[in-house]
């Protein structure tokens, strides 16, 4: 098992020495007067797919929304490539290449998937062409003229991703993208995950779907009450799964 030391910062940080990307220390966070995340610490290096596993209301999405500046009070230390960004705004933290997907896609219903797709804009170099969006999701380009929220959920889920990999970020924050979805539909993104990673991107994942995560996750990270309590590689599932029973009830 990855000795991951998520209580001990100072550990995590030694750990980290292999060249994180993204550097999360003691990072805690309140919606309002409730506090929701309570000392999370992990690391993402460059080209890992890593996976937050948990049950509803664990702080997952909390953690991603605090990684992008979306969560209004933050304390403790979130780096990526060097950059501190517990006290930048989301723009800005955009215009360092991170994307989030949220779970609710945020399609707008009065523009059609062209529109939608060249909404964001361009942040970065190297960022997807539309023929490149549409040689990963083949259905965007047949539904061109749709109206976003006319696709299905799986479409939609398409234009979501396709939409952030325009923009020329390469750490893709992407929350709970197989929600709902039928299974044909969860194993294509899935390969798109795969390509991404495979293209050099960099991706940290929300899942509830642990079936799905282990297709596409290097590591996993578990939180639960706003920490993260363990956390592991993929080759050592197996030896994990009656802890992962325990954890998420799978």
């Amino acid at each position: 098992m990855v000795d991951t030391n998520v209580a001990d910062p100072k550990a995590s940080a030694a750990k980290s020495q292999a060249g994180a990307i993204l550097e999360v220390r003691n990072l805690e966070a309140w919606y309002g007067e409730s506090h929701i995340l309570h000392g999370i610490n992990f690391d993402v290096r460059p080209g890992e797919v890593v996976t937050l596993l948990g049950r509803n209301g664990a702080g997952k999405t909390s953690t991603l929304k605090s990684i992008m500046g979306m969560i209004g009070k933050r304390t403790g230390s979130i780096r990526y490539e060097n950059n501190e960004l517990i006290r930048m705004s989301s723009d800005k933290i955009a215009r360092l290449g991170v994307a989030f997907c949220p779970e609710e896609r945020g399609i707008f219903s009065s523009l059609d998937v062209r529109e939608n797709l060249m909404l964001p804009p361009t942040i970065r170099s190297g960022g997807l062409s539309l023929d490149q969006i549409f040689d990963l999701f083949p259905n965007l380009k047949e539904r061109l003229s749709s109206q976003g929220t006319k696709l299905s959920g799986g479409e939609q889920q398409m234009l979501a991703i396709g939409r952030i990999l325009r923009t020329g970020a390469r750490f893709l924050m992407l929350d709970e993208p197989t929600e709902g979805l039928a299974p044909v539909i969860i194993q294509q993104i899935g390969h798109t995950i795969s390509r991404l990673k495979s293209e050099g991107f960099t991706i940290l994942l929300v899942e509830q779907n642990f079936r799905f995560a282990s297709t596409v996750a290097d590591r996993f990270y578990i939180v639960e009450h706003g920490k993260i309590i363990d956390g592991f590689a993929n080759s050592e599932l197996q030896a994990n799964m009656d802890k992962l029973h325990t954890y998420l009830g799978v």
